[in-house]
């Protein structure tokens, strides 16, 4: 079923094209990932899609009713709502009757004598029965506590930026749409986060649009790619891996079909340079021809970002780490910490957020100091750091000007370069470099920001989130350019892709400030650490209670509808576990049929949702049979 139809989409920003007459569509069941290089508009066509992008000119025709989750790069919040209230703030019917028990729920904590509140208390749970939102309610914590957010009624105000966009998140997975559009999702979250979170997503059911630098969840999650290149956009029904095969062929055909043309052009030439004069019909239409392939254009000239080792000489004595160790408000992050950095080497760092990551790369480059312990540096040591934010970038300033402060020239592999001919190997032509950096995107910031950092000719260089925010294309160049670096590199990153490709050591926070080396890159690491502690598998997430108003009287019996309930459903459990068993050994004698496949999975989540929702109220029915029992004895 074809939920959305995108035809004969334009946009521009001034003179630079966006969009040149693009179409598209989306079905039920794509999971699409969006690649382009930084500029070429990814998240406007999120924006476009999600019905929050600006003018442009053509039509988006959507299925009838059709509803939309959207997760920005930058989600908006409404001061003064709890975590969970605004997980529940969309406009769905059940997301708003859960939101309003959320609410009610609240006041009642500050006024628990207020009868009105505990009367509205009261009705809300009942309707809360009926339209069974408590698992909704449910699966909302589970989602929000593995996404490392477990103060429910925490004001959103109060949390960190990168809280705030994991809450966003929650808010859009919960949601019941037909298409889920997420811009980034993996920013801002920890390694086994990011792994869940592709599990939960290679089992959901809706179509799903998003944008994300995470080669390996491209790979696992999408089935289908959509790539701008030009203003123009290419459909490839195929993952991250197949779209990189598919992408070549179609770049082949393009440049054999252009070197026919150019032969065909060169061969005309001739006859019209011999002096062939439009006598007959014939000989008008040949010259027609003619006229018409060499006014068509042949595929423009791809562009990369080129960067050629760029860096000074790094002596015996580089950076020395001893047993240093540091803590805030009596939480220790680093403890007894000591490292000397190898001239050539290339360190990965992980662990959970907030473990205490970009602590130990503030105290290693000098903006920190440990609390106890030492930090000597080599007199030849020149740091460069790409931060998470983008130091020092005034909107008003010109692209030029920027790179500039840094130096005017400098030494690469290929000789003295000016820092005009470094932004464009960083693909920013003369046009962009005399305009002012508010005309950006936020990728292209991130990339001229790269450029800054690598002009300062550093030796060692401390990478904190490098993928964030940059396009696959200058990703893959920045790895190529770091087997190359002549120094050592210091990167945190949550990009397992990134980390397998660049590092040779992996520091590990494992708990309590302490830091444990790995040989080898994400992969390695993830191994030995499976083989030390199996503890570490994936842990179901805890039961969550969902909190209910009950009278202060004693519950003496069931009511005629509990009772009945709680006779019946262990049979009811036992169908729907044998009803999943059944449609699992279905989908396992039908692998080769995608469409039924598909239809099968589906109809298994269904089940265990069911089944998950059933075992919550036989947990609810023993509780209160046990309650009623508890309350027989005591009256005697």
């Amino acid at each position: 079923m074809v939920l959305l139809t995108a035809e004969h989409i334009r946009k521009s920003y001034g003179t630079r094209i966006i969009f040149d007459d693009i179409s598209f569509s989306i079905h039920e069941g794509d999971k699409i990932g969006v690649i382009g290089v930084n500029g070429t508009g990814k998240s406007t066509l999120l924006k476009m899609v999600a019905g929050v992008g600006h003018a442009y000119s053509g039509e988006i025709i959507t299925m009838n009713g059709m509803r939309v989750a959207y997760l920005s790069q930058n989600p908006e919040f409404t001061a003064g709502t709890t975590v969970l209230q605004q997980v529940f703030a969309g406009d769905n019917p059940k997301l708003a009757l859960v939101r309003d028990y959320e609410e009610t729920m609240e006041q009642l904590s500050k006024s628990p004598e207020d009868g009105k509140l505990v009367a509205l208390c009261a009705k809300l749970t009942e309707e809360m029965d009926k339209e069974e939102a408590w698992s909704l309610e449910s699966e909302a914590k589970n989602i929000l506590t593995r996404l490392g957010i477990s103060e429910f009624g925490q004001k959103v105000e109060t949390l960190s930026g990168g809280q705030k966009k994991r809450v966003a998140l929650a808010a859009a997975l919960i949601a019941p749409v037909e298409l889920l559009i997420l811009d980034e999702p993996t920013n801002h979250i920890d390694h086994d986060t990011v792994e869940w979170l592709e599990k939960h997503l290679e089992k959901y059911s809706k179509a799903l649009l998003m944008v994300t630098h995470d080669r390996y969840f491209l790979d696992r999650v999408a089935n289908r790619t959509l790539e701008l290149e030009n203003g123009k956009i290419y459909s490839y029904q195929a993952n991250y891996t197949k779209f990189l095969e598919l992408k070549a062929e179609r770049e082949e055909l393009a440049a054999a079909g252009e070197r026919k043309r150019q032969n065909f052009l060169r061969t005309e030439l001739e006859w019209v340079r011999r002096g062939a004069q439009a006598r007959s019909t014939k000989q008008k239409a040949r010259l027609q021809r003619f006229e018409e392939v060499s006014s068509q254009k042949g595929p423009e000239e791809k562009q990369n970002v080129e960067l050629s080792s760029v860096g000074s000489r790094l002596g015996k004595k580089t950076i020395e780490l001893e047993n240093i160790a540091k803590a805030y408000d009596g939480k220790e992050y680093i403890n007894d910490f000591s490292y000397i950095v190898l001239r050539d080497d290339r360190i990965g760092i992980t662990g959970e957020n907030g473990c205490g990551k970009t602590t130990l790369l503030k105290i290693m480059t000098g903006k920190l100091q440990p609390d106890s312990g030492m930090v000597h540096r080599g007199e030849t040591v020149k740091i460069g750091v790409f931060s998470q934010e983008n130091d020092h970038m005034d909107g008003a300033m010109k692209v030029l000007d920027y790179i500039r402060e840094v130096a005017e020239y400098i030494e690469t592999g290929d000789g003295k370069i000016s820092a005009s001919q470094m932004l464009e190997k960083f693909l920013f032509p003369a046009d962009m470099q005399r305009g002012p950096i508010s005309m950006l995107s936020g990728g292209e910031k991130r990339r001229l920001y790269l450029a800054r950092v690598l002009m300062g000719s550093p030796n060692i260089l401390f990478l904190d989130e490098p993928t964030n925010d940059l396009d696959l294309e200058t990703l893959m160049i920045l790895e190529d350019y770091l087997e190359g670096f002549q120094g050592a590199v210091v990167a945190v990153s949550h990009d397992r892709y990134f980390l397998d490709k660049t590092v040779n050591r992996i520091f590990a926070f494992i708990g309590h400030g302490r830091i444990k080396q790995y040989e080898g890159g994400y992969t390695d690491y993830k191994e030995a650490r499976e083989k030390e502690a199996p503890a570490f598998e994936e842990v179901k997430p805890q039961k969550i209670e969902t909190v209910r108003v009950k009278s202060t009287a004693p519950i003496t019996k069931m009511s005629y509808k509990d009772q009945r309930e709680y006779d019946t459903i262990g049979d009811e459990i036992a169908k729907l576990e044998e009803s999943v068993e059944n449609t699992v050994a279905k989908m396992e004698s039908c692998m080769s049929d995608y469409t039924k496949l598909q239809e099968l999975s589906q109809q298994k989540e269904a089940l265990e949702r069911k089944l998950e929702s059933k075992m919550e109220r036989w947990m609810e029915l023993m509780e209160l049979a046990e309650e009623i029992e508890r309350n027989r004895i005591e009256r005697g």
